[in-house]
C-alpha cells in the first residue's frame, strides 16, 4: 500500500520540530515532505549576534537536509492550498509552478514584519527577520563608522554615528544592547573618529520589555543605560526621512540607520486559504485541527491555538509554543494513524531569556529572575540545548570573541534593496523565546 503523505508548509519552530517529531514516530510508515522557502531552519534568537559580529551567519542557519532524517525537502514559495482536493500549490526558485498531494497538512507558514501607517517607513527603515537583513545591518554598521569616520562635517559624522531602533521588544533590545557594544569596539579601532556612536530604543510601551516580569525588565533597562543606551519610552517615529526621523514628541534626530523590530504578525497567506482567522491567525481547536478539515493542522504564529493554561485567550507568538505546538501537532497527526492517543496542546511557560551582549542577560528559568553572568550562563545555555545542529560552531564563536578582538569588516554581500521592509520572506516562524 502507498505510505501516507504528511505535507509541512514551513520550516520554522513550528514546522522544524513537526518534522523532525514525526519521521522519529513514523518510522517510514508515512512520506514526509517539508515545503519551504530556504534549505535551512534559522535559529532567529541569535540574529543580533550576527549583526553584531559575534557569531558567523551560517552558525544559525540549520540545514535541514541532514538533520531532518527521513524527511523530503522541497524549497519552494507556498501559494495555493485547495482543501477540497488536498493538495499545495507551489513556485519553485527559478519560477515553476508545481502542486503537492497530502494526506494530513501542517501549516506552519510563521510570521512577518508588522508594519503601521508611519509615512517613510518602508522606504529608509529596515526589519530584521531573516539572515539577509541581520547580515546587511552588520555591513551598514560598519560602513556607517568608517563614513564617520571619514566625514569632515561634524553633522554629518554624528548623523551616521546615530543608529535607531523602533521596538523594545526581545529583538529591539538586544539589537540595541549588541549593537551599542559592537559600535564602542569598532570607535575605539578609529581615533579619527571623535564622537562615541549612539544608540537610540523608542516604544510606545511604558517599559523595555513590556510583555516580560518587571524585574526582567528592569534588568535589560539598566544595563542599556549603563552603556549609554539612549532608551525613550512613550516615543516613538512619527515620520522617517532620507536624512533622519522626526520623533512623535516633536524631536528631528538626523540618522542614517532605523532599524524596525516593531513586532510580527502572521503570514498573509493565511488570509489567502478563506478558513476562519482571529486577528489574522487561522482558527484551530484544542488538538491543532482546522475545524471541519480533520486533515489539516496549525501551528506557531500562524495559529490561533486556545490557551488552555489562561482560558479564554490564544498562544502568544513565541518559539516556545511554536516548538511544543509543533511537536503536539506531529503526535496528533500519528494518532490519527493509530500511534498512540492524540492530546490537546497545554503549555506552561518555562521562563525567558534576554542576551544583552558582553556579560550581560536577563532571565528567570522557572521563575526564578537572574541576572549577569549567571543569567547570561542560563542563557547560552538554553540557546545551545535549543539549536538542533551548529552547536560546536556556534561555541567556538563565542569562545573566540571572548578572548579575540572582533574583527569587522562589510562585505557588500546584501545590498539595500534585496532588504526593504515590507516584502520580508517568512523563512522563519518566531523571534521570542
Amino acid at each position: 500500500m502507498t505510505k501516507p503523505r504528511v505535507v509541512i508548509v514551513g520550516a520554522g519552530f513550528a514546522g522544524y520540530h513537526a518534522a523532525k517529531t514525526l519521521s522519529r514516530i513514523a518510522r517510514d510508515r508515512a512520506e514526509i515532505v517539508v515545503l519551504n522557502s530556504t534549505d535551512y531552519f534559522l535559529y532567529l534568537p541569535l540574529l543580533p549576534e550576527v549583526a553584531a559580529g559575534v557569531v558567523e551567519p551560517k552558525r544559525i542557519a540549520v540545514p535541514l537536509t541532514g538533520t531532518l532524517k527521513g524527511v523530503r525537502v522541497v524549497i519552494g514559495e507556498a501559494d495555493h492550498v485547495d482543501l477540497q482536493n488536498r493538495w499545495v500549490g507551489f513556485t519553485q526558485a527559478e519560477g515553476e509552478k508545481n502542486r503537492l498531494a497530502y494526506d494530513r497538512l501542517i501549516l506552519a507558514v510563521g510570521s512577518v514584519n508588522k508594519l503601521l501607517p508611519i509615512p517613510g517607513v518602508t522606504e529608509y527603515a529596515h526589519g530584521f527577520r531573516g539572515l539577509p537583513e541581520a547580515v546587511y545591518l552588520h555591513d551598514h554598521i560598519v560602513r556607517q563608522i568608517e563614513l564617520a569616520e571619514q566625514a569632515e562635517d561634524p553633522a554629518e559624522q554624528q548623523a551616521r554615528s546615530t543608529f535607531v531602533v523602533v521596538g523594545a521588544g526581545y529583538t529591539g533590545t538586544e539589537v540595541a544592547a549588541h549593537g551599542q557594544l559592537f559600535t564602542d569596539a569598532l570607535h575605539a579601532q578609529r581615533p579619527r573618529l571623535t564622537v562615541r556612536p549612539r544608540w537610540m530604543l523608542l516604544d510606545v510601551a511604558p517599559r523595555v520589555l513590556p510583555e516580560l516580569d518587571k524585574r526582567m525588565s528592569d534588568t535589560s533597562h539598566k544595563v542599556l543605560n549603563r552603556r549609554g543606551v539612549d532608551v525613550r519610552m512613550g516615543t516613538s517615529v512619527a515620520e522617517a526621512t532620507c536624512d533622519g526621523v522626526k520623533l512623535t514628541d516633536g524631536e528631528y534626530v538626523p540618522t542614517c540607520t532605523l532599524v524596525w523590530c516593531v513586532g510580527v504578525r502572521p503570514d498573509p497567506f493565511v488570509n489567502e486559504l478563506g478558513l476562519r482567522t482571529d486577528r489574522g491567525r487561522l482558527v484551530v481547536d484544542e488538538f491543532l485541527n482546522v475545524p471541519g478539515y480533520p486533515e489539516v493542522y496549525a501551528c506557531g504564529d500562524a495559529a490561533a491555538v486556545p490557551d488552555l493554561v489562561n482560558p479564554g485567550q490564544i498562544c502568544g507568538m513565541t518559539a516556545q509554543h511554536a516548538q511544543r505546538q509543533g511537536k503536539r501537532a506531529a503526535h496528533n497527526i500519528a494518532a490519527s494513524y493509530g500511534f498512540g492517543r492524540r492530546k490537546p496542546y497545554k503549555h506552561h511557560d518555562l521562563g525567558w531569556v534576554v542576551d544583552l551582549g558582553g556579560k550581560d542577560a536577563a532571565a528567570n528559568p522557572l521563575q526564578v529572575n537572574l541576572a549577569g553572568l549567571p543569567a547570561k550562563a542560563v542563557t547560552r545555555a538554553y540557546h545551545l540545548m535549543a539549536m538542533p545542529g551548529n552547536r560546536t560552531r556556534v561555541s567556538a564563536d563565542w569562545a573566540l570573541d571572548a578572548a579575540l578582538t572582533r574583527s569587522a569588516v562589510q562585505l557588500g554581500l546584501v545590498p539595500a534593496n534585496a532588504v526593504p521592509l515590507e516584502s520580508t520572506t517568512p523563512e522563519v516562524a518566531t523571534r521570542s523565546r
